[in-house]
């Protein structure tokens, strides 16, 4: 018998909520599988198993409260659950024994035996050359001939098909929330707050009671950007396999403009003003179960594209719940694109102990007036929301345009002017 445990919290973190069990008493497990989630006020962890076996005993309901390194329940020894047996129509002996096994069974060349491919089986276990002509011509594996002498499927095969012609996609629904009232004609439902937003709103409310919060705006045309955008894109993504969106500019624009402003990546701690001497930027990301700001550390070290494949490497944590407290702990500063959905201007609160926090809205094309002509450009309205107790409003607004001055003039970044 082994102890099932609660994960160690961080130093922050004293107690949190069983969300749910995902097995039974009595189900076989293995090694590395989920048996639980724990919500926490920052993440969600999951419990895996740590060796192959059952399930014996719950120690913890759903609905909890546990603390950190507390027993949840026991696993016992025993085989975890069983694969789907192989077909053995012609099978037998070690060979048998070896398919069963999850092996990849060598039946004797002789005659009457023939590889298990044979005999009309298609194969799609596709070469590297096929496999690169498959995914370069978009093409369905499972609508391909397959000619080769293990009905496999040969290059020829791949180089002779046509990618299907997309079908026509349906407009996408309007977003909706994810709260279901019952019917009636006054319904109400009573629902309690999970332990991040709870802490969400605790954190807010704190920072609007402690700092003394203004905001000041400005606008950026985006043309340059998007022009900039538009002529390496093909080859960013060549090269580093993701692509190049406006986030990445917008973080290395505010690293720059942290550089020369420092008092802006400053915290306040009681009576003192800590400068810091790095630029920890926190990038917030909407998730089923709250906002979250994830951190993209020494951004000042980081590439275009190691922001970008950071960033969508936290997007993906995110919607899978895979966050961790490490992800989120720190922060200097801290960025949030409201325009994600259609946000035109907005007043962002700062993420405490920081004391500073831009905010991104959606591009409009507006008349603007440029060398005495009137033009449309895409504008975004920008949003600086500071703790006006250490951040006096010249440094804000210096600080605001001179992201503005790296976005519509992108060699600015690459001289260091």
């Amino acid at each position: 018998m082994a102890d099932i445990k609660v994960p160690v919290f961080s130093e922050s973190v004293s107690e949190g909520t069983l969300l749910t069990w995902h097995k039974k008493p009595g189900e076989a497990v293995k090694r590395g599988e989920v048996l639980a989630e724990i919500e926490t006020d920052k993440v969600v962890l999951e419990v895996t198993a740590q060796q192959d076996g059952v399930l014996q005993t719950v120690a913890k309901n759903e609905g909890d409260t546990v603390l950190s390194e507390e027993v949840l329940g026991t696993m016992g020894e025993g085989g975890a659950a069983a694969a789907p047996a192989a077909a053995q129509d012609q099978a037998s002996g070690p060979v048998a024994n070896e398919a069963s096994a999850g092996g990849t069974a060598q039946q004797p060349d002789s005659a009457g035996s023939q590889p298990a491919a044979q005999g009309g089986e298609r194969r799609e276990d596709l070469s590297p050359a096929v496999r690169k002509i498959v995914e370069e011509k978009g093409l369905d594996v499972s609508q391909l001939p397959a000619t080769g002498p293990k009905n496999n499927i040969t290059k020829a095969d791949a180089m002779g098909a046509t990618a299907p012609a997309p079908a026509a996609q349906p407009a996408a629904p309007a977003a909706k929330s994810p709260i279901v009232l019952p019917a009636g004609a006054r319904p109400e439902e009573r629902v309690p707050m999970t332990r991040i937003r709870s802490r969400i709103a605790e954190r807010l409310k704190d920072v609007q009671n402690t700092a003394a919060l203004l905001t000041t705006f400005n606008e950026v045309n985006m043309q340059p950007s998007m022009d900039l955008r538009k002529k390496y894109q093909d080859q960013f993504v060549k090269k580093h396999g993701v692509k190049l969106g406006f986030m990445s500019l917008f973080v290395r624009a505010a690293t720059e403009a942290l550089k020369a402003f420092p008092v802006i990546n400053a915290s306040v701690d009681g009576k003192d003003i800590i400068y810091h001497g790095f630029y920890d930027i926190g990038i917030a990301v909407a998730s089923d179960r709250g906002l979250v700001v994830p951190i993209l550390r020494d951004t000042d070290q980081m590439s275009l594209a190691d922001i970008e494949k950071a960033i969508a490497g936290y997007a993906e944590k995110a919607r899978s719940g895979k966050l961790t407290m490490e992800d989120m702990a720190g922060g200097t500063f801290s960025i949030t694109n409201g325009g994600t959905f259609g946000s035109m201007m907005s007043t962002p609160i700062i993420n405490a102990p920081q004391s500073a926090i831009l905010g991104m809205h959606n591009i409009i094309e507006r008349p603007i007036a440029q060398n005495g002509q009137v033009v449309i450009a895409p504008m975004m309205y920008l949003a600086l929301s500071y703790d006006h107790r250490i951040i006096d409003g010249k440094e804000a607004v210096q600080f605001l345009v001179t992201i503005k001055n790296l976005l519509e003039d992108s060699a600015r970044m690459l001289l260091d002017l």
